[in-house]
């Protein structure tokens, strides 16, 4: 009853599609049976695709963040490889035209660009395997959503299908044609049955004598009208024989 009541709240409270919708999403969530195959299941999965759709999108901005990220620190690196190899360069340079306190001040910076580097190498081999395993699961989200795309016209088209079932077997059970071919059947032998029994009665019901004596009659009428016709044709075929000089 409870249930109920929280249903009819939603529907009230958001409307009738979004409330069967989100009521079926809440069952879902507490292990509750979604309607089987129907309209709600299909809502359901719909709006479960969209929500897999956000977050692939979201992932895919952390993922677009993240690189620009790595991009930025392997550019730092590499500039600070380049610096030290240029602090190198110096320190050679300012020591062979003799220039004792520019070597030094170079090496210097040499010396620490080079103890910064192992460390900044660290890192920079870190984020790429975090960039590479965040890249590889966006590829897999990515695949997994084209399937889930691909499953939902299908689920679509199976709960069309159902649906299409349902009518059926809610005919056959509302029209009750088992039922009525019975009783078509039942009503078909009865008829039957009277009309063999209302030709019984009506034979019995003739008096033979009265028959024999219609029948005879019958029978003398027909040989007269036949003998009258008989006559009738050869006095026809007479008069036609007979020309006008016999006349």
């Amino acid at each position: 009853m409870a249930q109920k009541h929280f249903k009819q709240f939603i529907y009230w409270f958001v409307g009738e599609r979004a409330g069967r919708v989100l009521t079926a999403t809440w069952s879902w969530l507490w292990g509750l049976p979604v309607e089987s195959g129907g309209k709600i299941a299909v809502e359901v999965a719909q709006e479960s695709l969209e929500t897999m759709q956000k977050s692939v999108a979201q992932l895919t901005q952390s993922v677009a963040s993240l690189m620009a990220a790595y991009q930025q620190a392997k550019s730092m690196y590499e500039s600070r490889q380049k610096e030290f190899r240029q602090a190198e360069q110096q320190a050679i340079l300012a020591q062979q035209q003799g220039n004792a306190e520019a070597a030094r001040m170079a090496m210097t910076k040499a010396i620490l660009l080079d103890r910064s580097l192992p460390s900044l190498a660290k890192k920079f081999a870190k984020a790429e395997t975090v960039v590479r395993a965040a890249k590889d699961r966006l590829n897999r989200e990515r695949q997994k959503l084209e399937t889930y795309k691909l499953e939902m016209q299908n689920l679509k088209d199976l709960a069309e299908l159902n649906e299409a079932l349902a009518v059926i077997d809610q005919a056959n059970t509302e029209l009750e044609i088992g039922s009525a071919r019975s009783q078509f059947a039942t009503a078909q032998t009865s008829i039957e049955r009277r009309h063999l029994q209302m030709t019984a009665q009506a034979e019995l019901s003739e008096n033979p004598a009265e028959k024999l004596t219609a029948d005879l009659a019958q029978m003398t009428l027909d040989d007269e009208i036949a003998q009258r016709l008989q006559r009738l044709t050869t006095s026809s075929s007479s008069s036609r024989s007979v020309t006008p000089s016999d006349a």
